[in-house]
């Protein structure tokens, strides 16, 4: 009962973290940092980059919500267990955005023009990708 109520209340966390700041960034170290949160980002490059823009918004938003959903349908038994497997390579693609976060955030503190600030929504986030995996491990076990 404890993973049920667990891999539903991610869907509650999900929506949160993907609007929560996932960092802060400001060109050069006097200007005011402006918040970037998942979806302001993904609007962004919307404008910039639409193949990009659809990659991440896979990577970062449906991946997690059909991993999520898929789960919670295995556990209500409304779907067949034999979809686990594709559920956790869902959940696998979920992470690749934390890890492009890391990436940028790295890259931009290295080069020094720029300053960022991680945002309590990064954590959020990757508790939740954590979270599910972690959910989806023990509902496999089972």
């Amino acid at each position: 009962m404890f993973l049920k109520i667990a891999n539903l209340s991610l869907l509650v966390l999900f929506p949160i973290a993907w609007v929560a700041p996932l960092l802060k960034a400001g060109l050069l170290p006097f200007f005011a940092l402006s918040e970037i949160s998942m979806l302001t980002g993904v609007q962004a490059l919307w404008e910039k980059d639409v193949f990009l823009a659809l990659v991440v918004t896979f990577f970062a938003l449906v991946a997690p919500l059909l991993k999520t959903l898929g789960l919670a349908l295995i556990q209500f038994r409304l779907a067949s267990p034999r979809l686990l497997p594709a559920i956790n390579v869902m959940g696998k693609l979920a992470m690749a955005d934390i890890f492009l976060i890391a990436l940028y955030i790295v890259l931009v503190k290295g080069v020094g023009l720029g300053r960022v600030e991680t945002g309590w929504g990064l954590y959020l986030f990757t508790a939740c990708v954590l979270a599910s995996l972690t959910i989806s491990f023990l509902s496999a076990r089972k």
